[in-house]
C-alpha cells in the first residue's frame, strides 16, 4: 500500500472543472460515511444494542436494598427462643428444622446458613463459604445472638450512607461499552469492509482511479474518527440522561482517548483485513483478536477479577488500557498527564498494526 501510484493526467468533473486530490478525498469520506450508515445492522450494533446491553445490565446488577437473609435452626430444647431471637433481628428470617432438612436446605441454596444450637449453649453455624451471603448471614446471626446473650458493644457507632454517582455498576459499565463499541467499531469498519471491497473488486478498481492510495487510508480513518465522536457522544450522552452517569473530565480528554483508541483499533483493523480473501477468514481473525478483550479487559466487570499473574498480561491489551482511560477521565476528571501508561499501550499498538498491516496490504 505504500508503493506510489502511477503518473495519470488530471480528471475532470462532468462540468469540465479539474478534480483536485481534496475533492477525491472528500468523495472517498463521504462514500464510507454512506456505506457504513445506510446499512440498519450497522446503525442497531452501533447505538440499539449497547443501550438495551445498558439498560438490561443496569437492572441486573441494579443497587437494590439489603435482602432477608433465611436461615434454618436445627430442632432441638432451645431452638424455638434462638430461633425467635433470630427472628426480632432486622433483614434475618428464622425457621426450625429437623438436622436432616435443615441440611438439605443448605446444600439446596434455599437456607444462608444452618444454626445448631448446642446442649451445652455453644452454637454452630454450619455454612457453605463460596456464597457470599452466606458469610452476611454468618456475621448478622452471631451479632443478635451475643447481643441476646448480654453482650455490650465498647463504642457507640452510627452508618452514614453515602450515594454518590461513579460508584453503582452502571457508572463502571458505560465507559466500558463505549471502549467495546471503538473496538467493534475499528476492527468491523476497517477490516471486515476492507475485505469486503477486495472480495467484491473495489480494491483494485480504486487503484486505477484518479486517486492517491494514502488517502483511500486516510478516508477511512477520518471516518472512524467522525464516527467515534458520535458513537462516545451519544453514549456518554445516554447514560448521563437515563442513569446520571457523570463525567467529570472535560470533553476535549475524552475525545483525545477516543480518538486514540478509534485509530489503534482502526490499525488493528486495517491489520486483520489487510491479506484476507474470504470473508471466513477475516471473521475467524476477528474473533480471535476481540474474544479475548471482551473476556479479559474489564468491559463488564473490573480485570482485577483475574488471578495476579495475568495482570501483565492484561496490562497489555489495548482494550484495557482505552477502558482504564476513559474510566479515568469519565469517572474521576483524571488528566491525560496521568495516564501516560495506558495511553503509550494504545500508541504502541497504534503504530505497531499500521506498520506491519501497511507492509502487508494488498489491493487485490
Amino acid at each position: 500500500m505504500s508503493e506510489p501510484s502511477r503518473a495519470r493526467g488530471p480528471a475532470h468533473s462532468t462540468d469540465g472543472r479539474e478534480y483536485t486530490r481534496l475533492d477525491a478525498f472528500r468523495a472517498l469520506c463521504l462514500a464510507r460515511f454512506r456505506e457504513s450508515y445506510r446499512e440498519p445492522e450497522v446503525l442497531f450494533w452501533g447505538f440499539v444494542f449497547p443501550i438495551m446491553l445498558s439498560v438490561g445490565l443496569s437492572i441486573a446488577f441494579r443497587n437494590r436494598p439489603a435482602e432477608t437473609l433465611p436461615l434454618a435452626v436445627v430442632a432441638g430444647a432451645r431452638a424455638e427462643p434462638t430461633a425467635a431471637v433470630l427472628r426480632a433481628a432486622p433483614l434475618l428470617r428464622a425457621e426450625v428444622m429437623e438436622e436432616e432438612a435443615a441440611v438439605r436446605a443448605l446444600a439446596l441454596g434455599k437456607v444462608a446458613l444452618v444454626v445448631a444450637p448446642r446442649a451445652d449453649g455453644a452454637l454452630e453455624y454450619r455454612l457453605d463459604p463460596s456464597r457470599s451471603e452466606s458469610a452476611v448471614a454468618r456475621a448478622r446471626a452471631d451479632d443478635a445472638l451475643q447481643r441476646a446473650a448480654g453482650r455490650r458493644d465498647p463504642l457507640v457507632n452510627t452508618v452514614a450512607e453515602v450515594r454518590e454517582p461513579g460508584g453503582r455498576y452502571i457508572d463502571f459499565l458505560i465507559p466500558g461499552i463505549v471502549g467495546m463499541n471503538l473496538m467493534s467499531g475499528g476492527m468491523w469498519g476497517v477490516g471486515f469492509n476492507l475485505v469486503d471491497m477486495r472480495i467484491k473488486r473495489l480494491l483494485k478498481r480504486l487503484v486505477a482511479a484518479p486517486m492517491r492510495r494514502p488517502d483511500f487510508l486516510a478516508a477511512h480513518l477520518t471516518m472512524r474518527l467522525v464516527s467515534m465522536v458520535i458513537e462516545v457522544s451519544f453514549m456518554l450522552g445516554f447514560g448521563h440522561l437515563a442513569f446520571g452517569v457523570p463525567v467529570r473530565g472535560g470533553l476535549a480528554s475524552v475525545f483525545a482517548v477516543g480518538a486514540l483508541g478509534a485509530l489503534c483499533f482502526g490499525g488493528l483493523g486495517l491489520l486483520v483485513g489487510s491479506r484476507a480473501r474470504r470473508m471466513e477468514t477475516v471473521t475467524g481473525l476477528m474473533n480471535v483478536v476481540m474474544m479475548p478483550m471482551f473476556v479479559l479487559s474489564g468491559i463488564f466487570f473490573s480485570a482485577d477479577r483475574f488471578p495476579q499473574v495475568l495482570q501483565p498480561l492484561i496490562r497489555l491489551l489495548p482494550l484495557t488500557a482505552l477502558n482504564d482511560a476513559m474510566r479515568a477521565v469519565v469517572l474521576e476528571g483524571a488528566r491525560l498527564s496521568a495516564l501516560s501508561s495506558s495511553l503509550a499501550v494504545l500508541v504502541i499498538w497504534t503504530l505497531l498494526s499500521f506498520t506491519v498491516g501497511l507492509k502487508l496490504f494488498r489491493w487485490s
